[in-house]
């Protein structure tokens, strides 16, 4: 079993990094655990941005794949709500109760929503070559250690790009490595969130963000293929995929 470095904030199903459950039904939740460090707030709303919360506070982020499905990270679990397509994760967009989870392969599910969402999806994009210019989304940690601070309300954005998978420890079989170190990556409070190609008006889904080391934007960072699942997506999805750009 391979080891997890997670980069959940509020645990929804709440894991340590060896990944043994622990139980926290009526404990306060504990410090987040992950947000994107040397990013900027968002130059835009993306109406696919999706924060998975459980009681009403931010754990994981998602992306909005179908009118009723959001791709996030496996070990997110299975939250209560979302909200989806706002810049702040505590008010603004709509607002979801989740119906069921499906576990897609590696560290990858798609949430089902009680109710489709009225917010423009994303499509997925056909692949995620080596050398793509990728944009990370989350409301994770805007500073590196563990603990250190809480999930910015204002939703955060970095501009990187996918790099060999040689680069990240641990890697595997449908993942990708996204570059980032010198204070800069995804961290706590990221896990599940977008990594994205394209532009306004035509971004396109490639990864879910799943882990790194244990203090973030030291490394590159490891996300789910998204691309991988695609066909399996479709599928589930049927109808209700966004259209292709």
């Amino acid at each position: 079993m391979r080891k997890h470095i997670l980069l959940a904030a509020v645990p929804i199903a709440v894991l340590t990094l060896s990944g043994t459950s622990v139980a926290a039904a009526a404990e306060p939740p504990p410090p987040p655990r992950t947000t994107i460090v040397g990013g900027v707030p968002a130059t835009e709303t993306y109406t696919f941005m999706t924060s998975l919360q459980q009681g009403g506070r931010h754990g994981c982020g998602g992306s909005l794949v179908g009118a009723s499905w959001v791709v996030t990270a496996e070990h997110c679990g299975q939250p209560t709500q979302v909200r989806i397509g706002t810049r702040t994760w505590n008010a603004g967009g709509e607002v979801r109760s989740v119906a069921s989870r499906q576990v897609l392969g590696g560290d990858v599910a798609l949430l089902r929503l009680s109710s489709p969402s009225a917010m423009k999806p994303i499509s997925i994009a056909a692949s995620a070559p080596v050398g793509s210019a990728t944009r990370l989304i989350g409301w994770g940690q805007t500073c590196p250690t563990r603990g250190c601070g809480g999930p910015p309300v204002q939703l955060q954005q970095l501009d990187t790009t996918i790099v060999e998978p040689g680069r990240c420890d641990g890697i595997q079989d449908a993942e990708i490595c996204t570059d980032g170190g010198n204070g800069r990556g995804a961290c706590y409070g990221d896990s599940g969130g977008p990594a994205v190609t394209g532009g306004p008006g035509a971004w396109e889904l490639v990864g879910a963000t799943s882990r790194g080391g244990d203090t973030c934007a030291q490394a590159p960072a490891i996300y789910g293929d998204v691309t991988a699942y695609r066909e399996q997506i479709m599928r589930i999805i049927g109808g209700g995929a966004a259209a292709n750009r």
